[in-house]
């Protein structure tokens, strides 16, 4: 062990899980390989790397994320509501299907149906996490200096 803790510029290989409060698991590598990532490489949002800055290889440690730190809070400007008829007959819609749309710019933009109503369906474009807050679990496998770009 080489006592290195966790700074810019550093290489990090962890197991980490992101679960709801209730325990339930949104995202894991405990029961796979781990993740490497280097800190700042924008793997893993600036506000998460935050909580690992000075832990050392063995250290575990669990944090409590509110919106704000993590995906922010649910925003009401985000749902927007389209007519039936703007989708193709067959389509399913219900709460909870996901459906991509393209922006301004042509990139893809998943949107959830929260709510079908007549000729009403209700699309929530926030990201999924939003207004949630999370648990990040962390174990920290290897902590060593990143490789200068080349």
């Amino acid at each position: 062990m080489s006592g290195l803790s966790i700074d810019q510029g550093t290489r990090v290989t962890l197991h980490f899980a992101l679960k709801f409060t209730d325990g339930q698991v949104v995202d894991s590598t405990f029961d796979k390989a781990p993740a490497v990532l280097e800190i700042g490489d924008d793997n893993l949002p600036e506000n998460f790397e935050a909580y690992l800055m000075g832990l050392q290889a063995g250290d575990q440690a669990s944090f409590e994320v509110p919106p704000e730190k993590g995906f922010g809070q649910s925003n009401p400007n985000n749902v927007q509501t389209f007519k039936r008829s703007e989708f193709s007959a067959d389509m399913v819609l219900e709460p909870g299907v996901v459906i991509s749309f393209a922006d301004a710019r042509q990139s893809e933009l998943p949107g959830v149906v929260s709510r079908v109503e007549g000729d009403e369906v209700e699309v929530d474009f926030n990201h999924p996490l939003a207004g949630r807050t999370l648990v990040f679990e962390v174990k920290i496998i290897q902590v060593e200096l990143a490789q200068p770009a080349h």
